[in-house]
């Protein structure tokens, strides 16, 4: 299991929970002793709970963020002074300055937070939940799609911590993971996710729009608007974010300053930080904790408890650790994926068009030697279109679908044959030819034994096979007329392709081996 950050409780005495550990084969499993000991708690196991989480790239201060939201929560009676004292340091979930990621996992603070609903007047249970970033150098694709869905799925109000601005790769990314979220929920509704909250940190360009809530619903209402002339891509991924929330925020947030960059001793402390930055900082966090702005974390429609919630990561943990939701991929993986896929469809085109020059439906019956000489030649062009044609992903991708490929032109090639064969004149007549044999030989067979034999039991049976095969001759004329009773058709093809490989063959083979060998006999004589 991976290696952890030690907790760092605040002045409380609580601290934060792992409760989704990450281990070293890139698997998630729970801690179902550290989630039930918080979820089943007496605070809040029968209540209604509103978790609000912090997600996003590694290193941009999600922790960072969530202990200011801590420190909202604690001193909650302390009004407009909630960021309490400039030379207090901040604690509560572990973080620190560098470029090394920090958090694994999925983390909860070990105190839940109990306030009254304005609107419902309720009690609801607050939760504040701490994730892996994303994108580190040790964290493959699925890790990273893994904890986003995750914390997207358990969330009531998911913020997406996002640097400088919202890039196209931001909204591609965010489109990737909740979809993977998306295919977790097995009974998924139209809109399967609560609240997302873009926090763009660090924003520059105050004079486009302004800092807080206002500026950043302006911003985000530009950059999710779909427009006719747009390309189809870019309609896709903005339709399918706005589809995916019930509610969508954004909140432009300034630097907190070089101090708290640059300095490796920071501690937290409000005389470090930028006047800007803490004027917003006391305006973000009251939108998502006040009493008032809460959003209860419901599946369905359905309110959740406590012991809901226990449920929820118990059943969402079981698929991601299934095999029924696909492996999420890098976009090189993807396009090198599709760019192969294009050459082996392009490949097969080749080999189809010239195989049905040959043996096409409109062309005539080909000798099967013949046949099998154009399927080399085709199968090697066919080949050498595929290798000609550039692909990204490297020599091992391509010769996996070099491999794909001459399997699929295999089997092309046998339905290939079977549309030969049945253009060829004797292979349709086989089945007649069988049975009027059959006739034929048991009349003269019952002619023939009439003069030397009067066994009645002979007699029938060869009258008995007789039947059978008039019976048979005529219901597979009436199929082949008709189009019904294939399938009893069908039976009657096999017996006579039996008949024919196991017995007239046979006989045949031994007719003209033993002609052969007194012809040989014959000649060695005269000489």
């Amino acid at each position: 299991m991976e290696e952890v950050p030690t907790s760092q409780s605040d002045q409380t005495g609580d601290e934060p929970v792992q409760v989704v550990a990450a281990t070293e084969s890139h698997s998630f499993e729970l801690n179902m002793e550290a989630l039930e000991r918080l979820l089943l708690s007496e605070e809040v196991r029968d209540r209604h709970v509103c978790i609000v989480t912090v997600a996003g790239a590694f290193r941009k201060g999600k922790s960072f963020l969530l202990d200011f939201m801590l420190r909202y929560l604690n001193k909650k009676d302390a009004g407009a002074g909630w960021l309490g004292d400039p030379e207090e340091t901040l604690d509560g979930f572990h973080w620190r300055g560098g470029s090394e990621r920090d958090t694994t996992g999925i983390w909860l603070w070990s105190k839940p937070f109990v306030v009254k609903h304005p609107v419902t007047d309720e009690e609801v249970a607050i939760l504040l939940m701490d994730t892996q970033g994303a994108f580190d150098t040790r964290s493959t694709v699925k890790d990273c799609a893994t904890v986003f869905a995750l914390s997207t799925m358990i969330s009531s109000m998911q913020v997406y911590n996002i640097s400088q601005m919202i890039r196209e790769d931001d909204l591609q990314h965010l489109q990737l993971f909740t979809e993977y979220g998306r295919m977790a929920l097995q009974e998924s509704s139209a809109t399967p996710f609560q609240g997302l909250l873009f926090l763009v940190r660090d924003w520059s360009y105050e004079y486009e729009y302004s800092y807080g809530s206002e500026g950043g619903m302006k911003y985000l209402n530009h950059t999710l608007e779909i427009s006719e002339n747009q390309h189809e891509q870019l309609k896709l991924v903005r339709e399918h974010i706005q589809d995916c929330f019930e509610e969508l925020r954004c909140f432009l947030m300034p630097h907190p300053g070089l101090t708290v960059a640059n300095n490796p001793a920071f501690n937290g402390c409000l005389n470090d930080i930028e006047d800007d930055f803490k004027h917003q900082l006391h305006a973000l966090v009251p939108t998502l904790l006040a009493p008032k702005n809460l959003i209860v974390k419901s599946v369905n429609g359905v309110k959740v408890t406590g012991r809901g919630l226990v449920e929820c990561f118990k059943s969402y943990i079981k698929v991601f650790e299934g095999e029924e939701l696909p492996e999420p991929k890098t976009v090189l993986q993807a396009t090198a994926e599709a760019n192969n896929l294009t050459a082996v469809a392009a490949a097969l085109d080749h080999y189809n068009k010239e195989m049905e020059k040959v043996c096409g439906g409109q062309c005539p019956f080909v000798s099967p030697t013949d046949l099998e000489k154009s399927h080399v030649t085709n199968k090697q062009a066919a080949v050498n279109v595929f290798q000609s044609t550039r692909k990204m992903g490297g020599s091992v991708l391509s010769q996996e679908y070099q491999e794909r490929l001459e399997a699929q032109i295999e089997d092309l090639y046998a339905s290939y044959c079977k549309q030969n064969n049945a253009k060829n004149i004797f292979n349709a007549a086989r089945t007649p030819a069988v049975f009027f044999t059959l006739i034929l030989v048991g009349y003269c067979l019952r002619y023939v034994l009439g003069f030397f034999l009067t066994i009645v039991f002979i007699d029938r049976m060869i009258g008995f096979v007789i039947f059978l095969s008039f019976g048979a001759l005529l219901l597979w004329a009436y199929a082949r007329w008709s189009g019904h009773l294939r399938d009893a058709a069908q039976v009657v093809d096999y017996v006579s392709e039996f008949l024919w490989d196991q017995v007239f063959a046979e006989l045949y083979a031994r007719m003209v081996m033993g002609a052969v060998g007194r012809r040989v006999g014959a000649k060695q004589k005269s000489q």
